[in-house]
């Protein structure tokens, strides 16, 4: 039908010629984005009813790992999600780039240095030495880690492998139900840990250039990165969460990255105190906060490797349950009433809204690098947590 046709008369209107440009609508894009992430956000729910009714996360994880056909639904969504919407609007593309920047920062720009540098200046003063020997430089502190190679990254949870393309990262990519053949089949939680290897990096290279499928152990310091990309929320216990990080510890070298980034769609300051909880329990496994940025729609934090080992009583202290997640504390009623709509704001509350974030600081803040980060990925916010600088 013409749109010029009065759609009440079915008669043609005798008017002049003009163009008609169809305005495009995103509503099915959208659509099928909300269908996909019902998928993913069903999977998370399922696991945390059946662990408040049961109980036993390692049985619930156990039957969670040998039900296929859900983990197969579950990896074709995240993939159909990275690929046909994150790209779209920047959420996938700009947590990849994050990791990315830190990386390179870190390990090619000298910030490695700068961390080590200011841990034993920060050392000398807790002991009481003279200036003069706190300024002494120390040789064994690297300019750069690429007199080694390439940075040996692990992509936990990795699905699509979006790592691979970077020629500065010699990546593994390992889940428990890959959605691509360049990413390794492997249980994370039940990965056995081996002694380190005695190899020379071009070794250690080689070595992970020849892994076998699937991965079910690995060396201890055997990576520069390991990146916990929207991992940690997976699952539902916070013990399960403990025990990644504490791997991850074990996994990296010396001086390496943890990368976490975990979904959150509030405002600023709404889990601050999460946050903070989170970092508390990652450094006491000893590691200790490099950056911290919030986007729109989640937290990225990196965190160093700052000793070998960690304490044996880590667990009595309770450090795994502050690894906790806001759903950890719905009940199975509250989970099914996630997806009811929620009534927008009205403009009073937008102005109140607005109003309180005037009160926030223009460029964000980092407290351990002692430099202001700002956001190369158009459409987020970075706003330093004020809760977060607090030592």
């Amino acid at each position: 039908m013409d749109p010029r046709d009065d759609v009440e008369t079915g008669e043609s209107e005798n008017r002049p010629e003009e163009f008609y440009v169809p305005i495009p609508t995103e509503a099915p894009c959208r659509k099928e984005q909300e269908k996909l992430s019902g998928v993913v956000k069903n999977v998370h729910r399922k696991l945390r009813r059946k662990y408040r009714e049961v109980g036993d996360f390692d049985k619930i994880w156990r039957e969670h790992c040998e039900d296929e056909q859900t983990l197969s639904e579950y990896a074709s969504a995240m993939k159909n999600l990275a690929d046909s919407h994150w790209t779209k609007n920047s959420e996938g593309e700009g947590r990849i780039e994050w990791c990315r920047s830190v990386c390179q920062e870190y390990f090619l720009d000298g910030g490695m240095k700068r961390m080590l540098e200011k841990d034993e200046r920060s050392a000398a003063l807790s002991t009481n030495l003279t200036a003069s020997a706190s300024a002494q430089p120390t040789s064994t502190i690297p300019s750069s880690i690429f007199q080694l190679g390439k940075m040996r990254l692990l992509d936990v949870g990795s699905c699509f492998n979006p790592f691979l393309k970077f020629d500065e990262f010699l990546t593994v990519g390992i889940d428990i139900v890959p959605a691509v053949e360049s990413v390794y089949k492997c249980d994370f939680l039940n990965l056995q840990l081996q002694q380190p290897l005695q190899l020379a990096g071009d070794a250690v290279e080689a070595f992970l250039r020849q892994l076998h499928n699937p991965i079910d152990a690995l060396p201890a310091q055997l990576f520069h990165v390991v990146v916990f990309s929207l991992l940690l929320s997976y699952f539902p216990s916070p013990y399960q969460r403990w025990i990644c990080c504490k791997k991850a510890h074990e996994l990296l070298e010396l001086h390496g990255l943890l990368l976490i980034i975990t979904p959150d769609s509030s405002h600023q300051n709404r889990h601050a105190l999460m946050m903070r909880s989170w970092r508390v329990a990652v450094e006491s496994l000893g590691f200790k906060r490099y950056k911290y940025v919030k986007y729109s729609h989640m937290h990225l934090i990196a965190f160093r490797k700052v000793s070998l080992a960690t304490t044996s009583d880590l667990v009595s202290r309770n450090y795994p349950e502050m690894l906790y997640i806001p759903q950890d504390f719905n009940s199975n009623e509250e989970e099914d009433c996630t997806d009811i709509p929620v009534l927008p704001r009205s403009e009073f509350e937008d102005d109140q809204l607005a109003w309180g974030f005037t009160e926030l600081p223009d460029t964000p803040y980092d407290s351990d690098s002692g430099e202001s980060q700002s956001s190369s990925v158009p459409g987020f916010h970075e706003l330093e947590d004020p809760i977060l600088l607090q030592s």
